[in-house]
């Protein structure tokens, strides 16, 4: 298998709808992932910005896998902190160092200083992915709902 992998710029309407329907099989959330899709102009304009990084990996024409990363410009320091928010490799593609590859790109281009992810507790494979490459910390997660007008 020849893996390529690339950041997808705003002409690449159709690979970001592959990775979409992606991460809806990987993640067994085909409705968060193609009930409400975004319109083109749309997925054009996140795709020009310079702090959303789509990045995905190629089996010949197929899309095997693919991240959405997004940059965090600080305040205490002229630096980024990049959040690696999904990432998914499909099926068949799985234990052939897809994941690794896309993270290793995500490194050289993110002009971040530090990449930090989210694992659920019991997801053993994105366990051993993260601890392999990076330091564990254990930390909560709270969803704050946002209530408009308040």
């Amino acid at each position: 298998m020849s893996i390529a992998v690339r950041r997808l710029a705003p002409g690449d309407i159709t690979l970001i709808r592959d990775l979409n329907r992606l991460f809806g099989r990987a993640f067994e959330d085909t409705d968060s992932y193609g009930a409400s899709r975004p319109g083109d102009a749309y997925l054009t304009d996140l795709l020009a910005k310079e702090h959303v990084f789509v990045i995905v990996a190629f089996d010949g024409e197929d899309v095997a896998g693919g991240l959405v990363a997004y940059g965090l410009d600080k305040i205490e320091q002229a630096r980024r902190e990049v959040y690696l928010y999904d990432l998914a490799v499909d099926a068949q593609h799985r234990r052939k160092g897809v994941a690794t590859a896309l993270i290793a790109h995500l490194r050289t281009i993110c002009g971040g200083y530090v990449i930090f992810v989210q694992a659920d507790p019991g997801d053993e494979a994105a366990l051993a992915l993260y601890s392999g490459l990076g330091e564990r910390e254990d930390v909560h997660h709270f969803d704050i709902p946002v209530v408009p007008g308040q």
